[in-house]
């Protein structure tokens, strides 16, 4: 009797700290939590990612293969309490920073996380570095926790063969160069452009990963590709080509500048040689008026004027020769 009072006893304190003390938890301000009841997570009725903004990113064939189940998440604070058939599973949703050259599943791949390769449409097989920021995606928690086994793997997986499509066949913008000069441009090495427009590479790679929320429950913040580097046999040959490609475009902007400098001092030539004229024809254009004004008072008015300017004339000259009429 007494052995099965003290059984009875146990057992009470085992239920009291499993379900009591242990059934006590919180959730830390850069957490989430999600709550399964034998094994099922608690979800909101009737909801799918579908009805969530971040499935707009999908394509409409997408939608259909990428639908999970809305989960309701618990947010940081607590204590909450859990019964003991119920299991919390908690996430952080901080933003995380890793090579974008590493590869979960084997650490020793891409020259040891890295260097990542791609092949060129020109047929280079280049190094690229960089990094990644992501984080896990509160409105597709159930992706994450239940609907992928490693979610980073596929995450991972998906950008380096988006990066490898877009660097495959990626070609600059026109214009997109940095000297617009004839003649300035590099032509046919595809690694020089890539270097040119890494804002743009950057830029794509946000845009074709904001459905990896819908995907995988992870959201990309950025992609960050910081260097191009050509394989080591074409690294002399592709410096060379732009040393000649730099003192080219020098050479024209040097030449170009001196035309510039040319045609702004024929202008102002043309400037002053037209002030002059100007200036030499003014006073003719006022006496000419002048006469004309008197013309129209009478011709006595116009021939006192024309010898008062005899006289003027007269005083001036040393000497003065009179036609004499026979």
């Amino acid at each position: 009797m007494e052995l099965l009072f003290g059984c009875l006893i146990g057992l009470a304190l085992w239920f009291l700290v499993r379900v009591l003390i242990m059934g006590v938890y919180t959730v830390d301000q850069n957490e989430r939590a999600v709550k399964t009841v034998f094994g099922r997570a608690e979800r909101i009725d009737g909801r799918t990612t579908n009805d969530d903004p971040i499935s707009s990113f999908l394509r409409e064939e997408e939608r259909e293969r990428y639908v999970y189940p809305q989960v309701r998440v618990i947010g940081p604070g607590g204590p909450y309490f859990k019964l003991p058939w119920e299991r919390i599973y908690k996430v952080t949703i901080a933003t995380s920073t890793m090579d974008m050259a590493i590869d979960p599943e084997d650490p020793t791949a891409n020259s040891g996380g890295t260097r990542l390769a791609a092949v060129t449409k020109d047929q280079l097989n280049t190094g690229l570095t960089g990094q990644i920021r992501f984080r896990v995606s509160e409105s597709n928690l159930y992706a994450y926790l239940f609907g992928i086994k490693q979610p980073i793997v596929h995450v991972m997986g998906y950008f380096v063969s988006v990066l490898r499509q877009r660097i495959a066949n990626f070609e600059a913008k026109d214009g997109a160069g940095a000297n617009d000069l004839p003649g300035s441009e590099v032509t046919g090495v595809s690694i020089n452009d890539l270097r040119k427009n890494l804002r743009d590479l950057n830029e794509y790679m946000d845009l074709e990963c904001r459905s990896t929320a819908a995907r995988y429950g992870i959201v990309f913040d950025a992609s960050l590709i910081t260097g191009i580097d050509p394989p080591p046999e074409v690294d002399s040959a592709l410096a060379a080509i732009n040393t000649a490609h730099n003192h080219v475009s020098s050479d024209i902007s040097l030449a170009q500048a001196g035309a510039d400098q040319k045609i702004v001092q024929s202008r102002r030539a043309v400037e002053i040689a037209t002030l002059r004229a100007q200036a030499e024809v003014e006073p003719i254009k006022l006496l000419a008026a002048e006469l004309n004004t008197l013309r129209g008072d009478g011709p006595e008015v116009l021939e006192a004027y024309l010898r008062t300017v005899r006289l003027r004339l007269y005083e001036k000259a040393k000497d003065f020769y009179l036609e004499v009429t026979k």
